[in-house]
């Protein structure tokens, strides 16, 4: 099969190859998908980058990419052989393994190849994993958020388009989105919020207020900068408020204002995708799965690639200047 790999980590220009390797088989319980459509997330980009000191391979060889779609076309043992042909969408395709999206044939665990419906392209399959099950997590993990009012730091990322979406979909009374330019702007209202604050030009705190009126405080904030704006989370949110945060690369250790955070019993709340509960997953697969057939999504892709182009698209989604997703079609 064509796929991408690496054989160790470093510079996607550096590591990134490109040429043939030997087709995957399923074992029990896995289904092998080909892939015609694969979509590259920050965090693969971070992982064949070694970020955070993370230079170790935990794998002689890593074929990147948590999250793709395409077509069933073998299964393992205990996989009822009906599945064969059925559209797919996959996501975490490289946890714990070594083989990912980034190539012709992806073998996956069963539950982990969810039915596309037919009249959703590969394209939007690719878009949704990693970023969609996140901001489910961010938004429901703490309970609806039926008549609440949310604020979305970071309303036009993969992450917090999804969540802006969701948070409306949730019954949420006030959905407010930060952004720092106008692209971002016109993501950020096409998602659903009711109101978008450029945080480069305006006073976020001052604006919620405003946009609150008197006697009313946050109750929820998705972020994708946590210790950049933890301070100022703090006092937009009411009491028993919750911070669900995703990222924190600007401020990795971010000092932590207790006092002021217990005052109102407030929850800082990590997300990440890879350590969510069983339960959690399913529960995230369940909502997408009903809003993608209900048509209740809209997804935002920036540029598709071609494989040749892996170096490229890497390079790309470590810039942090896209606004939509970065895909690769795999012929």
């Amino acid at each position: 099969m064509k796929a991408a790999w690496y054989d160790t980590k470093g510079p996607a220009a550096q590591v990134l190859r490109v040429g043939e390797l030997p087709d995957p088989e399923p074992a029990a319980g896995e289904v092998r998908v080909r892939v015609h459509v694969s979509a590259v997330n920050p965090s693969d980009a971070k992982a064949r980058g070694g970020a955070r000191g993370n230079v170790a391979m935990p794998f002689p060889r890593i074929v990147p990419h948590q999250d793709g779609a395409g077509v069933i076309d073998r299964v393992g043992t205990g996989v009822d052989p009906a599945r064969i042909g059925e559209r797919v969408w996959v996501y975490e395709a490289t946890l714990g393994r070594a083989s990912g999206t980034a190539a012709q044939f992806s073998v996956v665990p069963a539950h982990k190849a969810v039915r596309l419906p037919d009249d959703v392209s590969f394209e939007v399959g690719a878009c949704l994993g990693i970023p969609a099950m996140t901001a489910h997590r961010c938004v429901f993990a703490d309970g609806p958020v039926t008549g609440k009012a949310v604020l979305v730091q970071g309303g036009a990322g993969a992450v917090g388009y999804y969540a802006v979406q969701m948070a409306r979909l949730g019954g949420a009374s006030l959905v407010l989105a930060t952004v720092s330019r106008e692209e971002q702007a016109v993501r950020a209202r096409e998602a659903g919020a009711h109101a978008v604050i450029n945080y480069r030009t305006e006073n976020v705190v001052e604006r919620v207020a405003d946009l609150l009126g008197p006697g009313r405080a946050l109750d929820r904030i998705v972020d994708v900068a946590a210790g950049v704006n933890l301070a100022d989370n703090v006092k937009m949110l009411g009491a028993r408020g919750v911070i669900a945060a995703y990222g924190s690369d600007a401020e990795p250790q971010p000092p932590l204002p207790f006092f002021a955070m217990l005052a109102k019993d407030l929850t800082l709340r990590t997300v990440l995708v890879y350590v969510m509960s069983d339960e959690a997953h399913a529960e995230a697969v369940r909502f997408i799965d009903h809003a993608l057939r209900a048509g209740q999504l809209v997804h935002q892709i920036q540029r598709v690639y071609t494989l040749e182009q892996i170096v490229e698209v890497h390079e790309a989604c470590e810039s942090m200047k896209n606004v939509g997703k970065l895909l690769v079609r795999i012929d």
